[in-house]
């Protein structure tokens, strides 16, 4: 089943809350939404007298995601609340409370609707410098979050090739903070998937080649295919059926049960990402790979990351169902002019 869905509240949403989100996406026959985790900065605070002796999730005063026990990061939501405990709170959350989290997941299962979550944009975990702690805090919460929501996948970005570390250290801190990740992952019982992204410039590490290598060092991480990142680093090689084949053959075999993908118009120059753009613009187009999941018929979710957020994922969707319908109405011709030979030899 391929699931098409936009890359955050759809803009004809009236409600800007995610509950409103996830049923304007359902109203739309769309199954999925990535939401997207613009701001990650937190606060901290202690708790009043009526929070003292509840669960984390249990707090509606703000958006609760941690709690610093001793300075010890105590991340399980069923955790109960000491005294001297400090409250670590996201004051541009996903939702009003962590304890909403639960509820707006339940609705999104039983709409149908899968969720991703994706981090900020901005990531550094090859510096190692406080920077790269506060990247790994948000990759950490980020999965906290989508953990409450029931979701499918955290996808991530992971760092600049800047400052005066060269190339191969950045790489192997890179390798080492996310291994670490992985083990804080197990440790703390996430289910959804870690997902690292292809991205669209030749100074950010994530080409194709080092995100599988990636995922052949580090156990549990998944590939995630931003066809327009992959298509400007790689100077436009998405353009025919077998483009997109070769591409989601390579990654199939890490994704396990399920292929992660965005997709959107794209302008690009020399190998770097200018901006994204509506899918009918640029070289960049939706039905060759259309006819790339059909031949493959794996189980997908594509994220429209276009300007039109649910407009194009609206389009992908058709656009697939008409190449589909294509393709079985061929095997159903050819099968009958089959039949017919082997009547008339009879």
């Amino acid at each position: 089943m391929i699931r098409f869905g936009p890359a955050g509240i759809p803009l004809s949403c009236k409600g800007r809350t995610l509950k409103d989100g996830i049923e304007d996406v359902h109203n739309l026959s769309l199954n999925a939404l990535g939401i997207q985790m613009v701001r990650a900065g937190v606060y901290g605070r202690y708790p009043n007298e009526e929070e003292v002796g509840i669960r984390i999730r249990d707090i509606t005063e703000g958006f609760i995601v941690e709690l610093d026990r001793g300075g010890e990061l105590i991340s399980d939501p069923e955790t109960i609340i000491e005294e001297e405990d400090g409250l670590i709170y996201m004051p541009s959350g996903i939702t009003d409370n962590f304890g909403e989290l639960y509820e707006i997941g339940e609705i999104a299962k039983r709409l149908d609707v899968n969720i991703s979550l994706h981090t900020p944009y901005y990531m550094d975990l090859g510096s190692n410098n406080e920077l790269t702690e506060s990247c790994i805090d948000s990759i950490r919460r980020a999965a906290i979050i989508t953990n409450a929501l029931d979701g499918d996948v955290v996808i991530t970005s992971l760092g600049l090739y800047t400052g005066n570390l060269p190339e191969e250290e950045i790489d192997a801190n890179i390798t080492e903070n996310v291994a670490d990740i992985m083990e804080w992952w197990k440790e703390n019982g996430i289910r959804p998937k870690l997902g690292v992204e292809i991205t669209g410039h030749q100074s950010v590490y994530g080409s194709l080649e080092q995100i599988l290598e990636l995922c052949d060092s580090v156990r549990d991480v998944i590939p995630v295919v931003n066809f327009p990142h992959h298509h400007s680093r790689t100077n436009g090689s998405l353009m025919e059926s077998n483009d997109f084949l070769d591409l989601l053959q390579q990654v199939e075999p890490y994704c396990r049960k399920r292929i992660h993908t965005a997709f959107a118009g794209v302008e690009y120059s020399e190998g770097n990402e200018k901006r994204l753009t509506p899918i009918k613009k640029g070289d960049l187009r939706f039905e060759p790979l259309a006819e790339a999941l059909c031949e493959l018929k794996p189980e997908a979710t594509i994220i429209s990351s276009s300007p039109l957020l649910e407009h194009d994922a609206m389009y992908m969707r058709i656009i697939n169902e008409r190449v589909l319908s294509k393709r079985v109405a061929k095997a159903l011709k050819e099968k009958k002019k089959a039949e017919q030979a082997a009547a008339a030899e009879e």
